[in-house]
C-alpha cells in the first residue's frame, strides 16, 4: 500500500499474473492493449487514467521526474570520478592492500586518464568527462558506493531493483506506482536501450509482482525515423477518421454487451484502444527530434546516444515520470583488458550528450525538479588483470567493494563528494553507501518515504529498500 486508501491496488490475482508478462514491446497499438488491461479496476469506477493517475507523494519533493544514465557493465570510478594518486606512485608495484578480486589481479594499475578540477567546487574529473565536469557544480559525487557480489547479472538487479536475488519491481516501476504520471497519452517508464538487449534484462526494468502498467516500455533508439522507432505508430490499414469511427461503434457495442453481462475488464479494454489511438499523434511527436531546432540537436549529437538523449528530455517535458537511457548493451564498459582504448571511445559516446542534457535542463527551468543520476552496476579494481599466462591484460577486473555514482538536480547539493574509498580506490572506509541507501535518497527527493511506499504480495508489504536503507542526507539541498 501506498499509505492511504487510494494507493490499494483494485486488480485481482489473476488479472495481475495475466498482464504482468505484457508491455515491454514497442509503444504502439498492439503492446500498449496487453499493459493497460490493469486498468480494469479504476475504469470501472469512472477514473479514467486508472492506476496510473498523478498522484501526491507523502511530502512535497524536490525532484518531480528521473532520468538515469545507466552505463552497463560497471564503469572504473579510479578512470572517472575517483582520482587516486597513490595508483601513481605505486604503478606496477605491488598494492599494501589484502585484495580479494574475482579473477586474479596483479599490481597497481594507473589510471591513463589525467584529472583535474572543475568548477568553484573544484571537484576533480577524469578527462574522459571533461564535458560533463562543466556543471560538476550541480552534481554531488558519492565515491563509497558498496554492492553485494562482483557478477554482472545480480549487480544488474541490485541496481535497478533492490535485490540481487529474486526479481522484484525495477526503480521505474516504484516510481511510477507512487507518483502515477502526468500525460495519459505517453508510457509513464520509458528505458532506450540500443541495438536490442538480451531477454535477460529486461527483468531490469519490469515491474514484477506491482502491477503491469507500472513496469517500462522499451525502446530500442537505433533508429531516426519515427516510423521504424517506434512500432505500429501509424494505421497501414485506416485513416485516423476510420479509427474514430471503430473505436466509437465499439464502445457502442461494448455497452450493449455490458448491460447483461457485466465485466470491469471490457471497460479497460476499450479504454487501452482510447489511450493507443491518442497515442499514436503524441508519441510520433515526442519521439521526432527533427522538432528540436537545429542549434539544439547539434548539441547533443547525431548519434543514437546523442539521439536518445534529446528524447529522454522531450519526454520528460512531456510529463513522463522515469526515463533509464542504457549505454553499453553492445560493447559494454566491462573493460578486463585495454581500458584506455575502450574507456575512451565509451566515454567519448555519451560525455557530450550528459553536458548536452543537463545544460538544457537548466535552459528550459527543468534541472530543479529532474532528478539526473548516472553509475554502473559496481565499479573496477585498481590493480591490474591477469590474462591467462599471467601477463598485464591492461584491464581491471569487477569490484562491488568501492565505486562512484553520482546525481545532479531534483534537491541534490550541487559541487559535493561524500564518502570515500581507500587511497587506491579499492574499498569503501568513508561513508558507506549501500544501493538501499541510494535507493532511500532517490525515493526521498521524489517526496516518498521508501518504508512507507509498500505494495502487499504474497502475504507481505514489500518495498523497493527492503528492510534497509538510509536516505543519504548530506548530499540533500
Amino acid at each position: 500500500m501506498r499509505d492511504d486508501a487510494l494507493f490499494r491496488p483494485s486488480i485481482g490475482r489473476r488479472e495481475m499474473l495475466r498482464t504482468s508478462a505484457l508491455g515491454l514491446g514497442a509503444l504502439g497499438l498492439v503492446d500498449l492493449l496487453g499493459a493497460r488491461d490493469v486498468l480494469a479496476g479504476p475504469s470501472a469506477a469512472g477514473a479514467d487514467a486508472g492506476d496510473l493517475a498523478p498522484r501526491a507523494p507523502h511530502f512535497p519533493g524536490k525532484a518531480k521526474r528521473v532520468v538515469h544514465f545507466f552505463l552497463n557493465g560497471g564503469p572504473s570510478h579510479v578512470d572517472t570520478f575517483d582520482p587516486k594518486p597513490a595508483l601513481d606512485r605505486y604503478d606496477g608495484k605491488p598494492i599494501p592492500l589484502d585484495l580479494t578480486t574475482e579473477r586474479k589481479t596483479g599490481a597497481a594499475f594507473a589510471s591513463p586518464f589525467k584529472f583535474r578540477r572543475y568548477g568553484e567546487s573544484g571537484l576533480e574529473v577524469s578527462e574522459l568527462f571533461a564535458r560533463t565536469a562543466e556543471h560538476v557544480d550541480d552534481i554531488a559525487v558519492i565515491r563509497s558506493m558498496v554492492a553485494q557480489v562482483p557478477n554482472h547479472e545480480p549487480s544488474l538487479m541490485l541496481m535497478n531493483c533492490g535485490d540481487s536475488v529474486l526479481p522484484r519491481p525495477s526503480v521505474g516501476a516504484w516510481v511510477l506506482y507512487g507518483l502515477g504520471t502526468e500525460n495519459q497519452n505517453l508510457p509513464g517508464f520509458v528505458a532506450m536501450c540500443p541495438s536490442g538487449y538480451p531477454v535477460k534484462d529486461a527483468e531490469n526494468w519490469a515491474s514484477a509482482f506491482l502491477p503491469g502498467a507500472y513496469q517500462g516500455t522499451f525502446v530500442d533508439p537505433q533508429f531516426a525515423d519515427v516510423d521504424k522507432l517506434i512500432e505500429n505508430i501509424r494505421s497501414p490499414h485506416a485513416s485516423r477518421e476510420a479509427q474514430r469511427r471503430q473505436l466509437d461503434l465499439l464502445r457502442r457495442l461494448a455497452s450493449d454487451h455490458r448491460r447483461e453481462r457485466p465485466d470491469a475488464r471490457l471497460d479497460a479494454r476499450i479504454q487501452s484502444f482510447e489511450t493507443a489511438f491518442r497515442m499514436q499523434m503524441e508519441a510520433a511527436d515526442a519521439f521526432d527530434v527533427n522538432r528540436e531546432p537545429q542549434p539544439v540537436r547539434e548539441m547533443y549529437g547525431d548519434s543514437v546516444h546523442g539521439r536518445q538523449t534529446l528524447i529522454a528530455r522531450r519526454l520528460l517535458e512531456r510529463g513522463v515520470r522515469y526515463v533509464q537511457l542504457w549505454h553499453g548493451a553492445g560493447q559494454s564498459w566491462d573493460d578486463h583488458s585495454n581500458l584506455a582504448v575502450n574507456h575512451r571511445k565509451l566515454a567519448g559516446e555519451v560525455d557530450g550528450p550528459i553536458a548536452a542534457l543537463l545544460t538544457d535542463l537548466k535552459r528550459l527551468g527543468m534541472l530543479d525538479d529532474t532528478l539526473v543520476i548516472w553509475g554502473g552496476e559496481f565499479g573496477r579494481t585498481p590493480t591490474v588483470e591477469l590474462d591467462g599466462s599471467g601477463k598485464s591484460s591492461l584491464g581491471r577486473d569487477h569490484n562491488h567493494y568501492g565505486f562512484t555514482v553520482w546525481m545532479a538536480g531534483g534537491g541534490v547539493k550541487g559541487g559535493t563528494v561524500h564518502g570515500a574509498t581507500d587511497e587506491f580506490g579499492f574499498k569503501a572506509v568513508e561513508d558507506p553507501v549501500s544501493v538501499h541507501d541510494l535507493h532511500a535518497t532517490i525515493l526521498h527527493l521524489l517526496g516518498f518515504d521508501h518504508e512507507r511506499l509498500t505494495y502487499r504480495y504474497a502475504g507481505r508489504d514489500f518495498r523497493l529498500t527492503d528492510v534497509h536503507g538510509k536516505v543519504v542526507r548530506p548530499i540533500l539541498a
